[in-house]
């Protein structure tokens, strides 16, 4: 049951309170605007001590008035590259981070809500990086909700030992349950913001969309969103916790032997661990966080979750860029010098099925063909697969397809690169928007700033109707097996029909053969070295 106070948050001229069910909140006003943004809010314990590798605990409350006027701590992550393209403006790490932020149009009254969940590969990000800052959607009449959640080896590392303290005997997923108690604290909170806990959608990009994905195939998610978001999302093939399953050692074999490395055996002395060594360790076993397919939380893989009609029945909007690896070079090995070796390297690593591969990339620039195949395998797949179950679940489903690039982006070979939708749909286009220092920065012209205004009133629209729209631009088609429609987002959006059939027929065709040879698909479904 709900204790937060149902009420506006109270004049532009006054500090923005809240009551919550921690205490009273007191915020502050975003300058130039009428919305009010509550920072670093506490919704679970600090995960530290005896806590970590725990599932979280709700927050405790607090005595008087607490400043949220200031982000929380970001999860501990590795630093980050200071020329990456990603990199700058977040707040400084820390293990006491499990924390929320909200933006709320000053009077708000039965808004409805946008989570959104942040990108960086489940090692690295905040809801304090300033390109997410949500008042330019909040001043669409919704209220934007920001989470944090635990990171890399603290949030998703299983242990056969973690697993024993569990009643479930569960390990692993952390991470994605400190989403979930993120959204029951917004199911029973969001009213003191003027939200309606009844219309709450969850967002999000790259390991946010597969986040969204993980929360729409989980069972103890259900009932807490409404309609769901997933920007460059994906959906591989994930490890078991207790059982190797599609030729991966199961997960708990693999923090076991992460936890052999640094010396430690039982819970108690994987707590105590350096987290550096344990870090170390990860990186010289190729240890990755991901999902975990624990029985409970996530019961089954998420393609067959999908597949059988398993997960949420709720709206669902699912999209991915034209130029995703462009940024994310990792993802990519060197590509063939010339179409012959391409040719003999994709017969290699193929057999018999190299003819079907070379049908959809046949090699004639090898290097491009390379990054469609990734970046076509590990994220247009999953965000064409996600909409046609949904449409099959009989429930609205849009696609998009996001190719805009601006001078910045091509003169670096970065065009429609992994994430650049994201300033458009903050309102973050121009010199005053809050990007990193090398982020190729969308210059403030009539394009630019319409092509930003036409995206946030479609994802805020459908934040509220369920079905995306924005006034003076091309109407969204709305999904089906038949006609296949999609929103093409360029410097002016276009319905079109049939995005890019021949691929996502040869991906659907691959994962549905290693799910019958009970073999995993995960980067290897393009042309990879993985």
């Amino acid at each position: 049951m709900s204790c937060a106070k149902t009420a506006p948050v109270g004049p532009v001229d006054a500090p923005p309170r809240a009551h919550v069910s921690g205490g009273d909140l007191q915020g502050a006003m975003v300058p130039g605007t009428k919305v009010a943004a509550f920072k670093g809010i506490p919704y679970a314990e600090p995960p530290v001590g005896d806590l970590r590798w725990r599932p979280p605990v709700p927050a405790r409350a607090w005595t008087g008035v607490r400043d949220a006027r200031d982000f929380g701590h970001a999860c501990l992550q590795p630093p980050p590259s200071p020329t990456g393209i990603y990199s700058g403006g977040m707040a400084p790490v820390g293990e006491d981070c499990l924390t929320l932020n909200v933006w709320a149009p000053a009077g708000a009254e039965h808004l409805p809500v946008m989570v959104w969940i942040h990108g960086g590969a489940l090692v690295g990000g905040s809801s304090s990086e300033p390109l997410y800052d949500g008042a330019s959607l909040a001043r669409r009449g919704i209220i934007v909700v920001s989470i944090n959640y635990r990171l890399g080896l603290l949030g998703f590392l299983a242990h056969p030992a973690l697993s024993a303290e569990s009643p479930q005997h569960l390990s692993g997923n952390y991470g994605l349950l400190d989403q979930i108690a993120a959204l029951r604290w917004v199911r029973d909170n969001i009213a003191a913001f003027g939200g309606d806990p009844g219309r709450v959608t969850i967002a999000g990009e790259s390991a946010g969309g597969l986040s969204v994905i993980a929360l729409l195939a989980s069972p103890p998610a259900r009932g807490l969103f409404a309609g769901a978001i997933s920007q460059s999302g994906y959906m591989p093939s994930y490890r078991a916790l207790h059982e190797e399953t599609l030729g991966l050692p199961s997960a708990e074999a693999a923090g076991a032997a992460l936890a052999t490395a640094v010396g430690a055996t039982d819970a108690a002395a994987l707590r105590k661990a350096d987290l550096v060594a344990l870090f170390k360790a990860g990186l010289a076993q190729g240890w990755q966080p991901e999902p975990v397919i624990d029985g409970v939380t996530l019961t089954r893989q998420f393609a067959d979750t999908f597949a059988r009609g398993e997960q949420a029945k709720v709206p669902v909007l699912a999209g991915f860029n034209e130029g995703e690896i462009r940024s994310l070079p990792f993802l990519m090995p060197k590509a063939p010098d010339t179409p012959a070796a391409y040719d003999a390297d994709v017969r290699r690593r193929f057999g018999p099925q190299a003819p079907a591969y070379l049908a959809v990339y046949p090699g004639a620039d090898p290097r491009a063909d390379v990054m469609a195949s990734i970046r076509d395998g590990l994220y247009g797949w999953a965000a064409q697969y996600l909409a046609r179950q949904q449409a099959a679940a009989g429930q609205p489903a849009y696609l998009y397809y996001f190719r805009h690039s601006t001078p910045a982006e091509r003169a670096r070979d970065l065009a429609a690169f992994h994430a650049s939708e994201l300033p458009y749909i903050f309102g973050q286009v121009g010199p005053s928007g809050a990007l990193g220092p090398n982020w190729p920065r969308p210059p403030l012209t009539e394009t630019e700033a319409r092509l930003s205004d036409a995206m946030m009133n479609y994802w805020a629209s459908f934040v509220r109707d369920g079905a995306p729209t924005a006034p003076g631009e091309a109407a969204w088609p709305r999904y089906t097996a038949a006609q296949a429609g999609y929103l093409d987002i360029d410097d002016r959006p276009a319905a079109r029909r049939g995005l890019q059939p021949a691929a996502f027929t040869y991906a659907d065709a691959l994962v549905a053969t290693r799910r019958q040879q009970g073999r995993g698909w995960r980067l290897d479904i393009g042309f990879s070295a993985f």
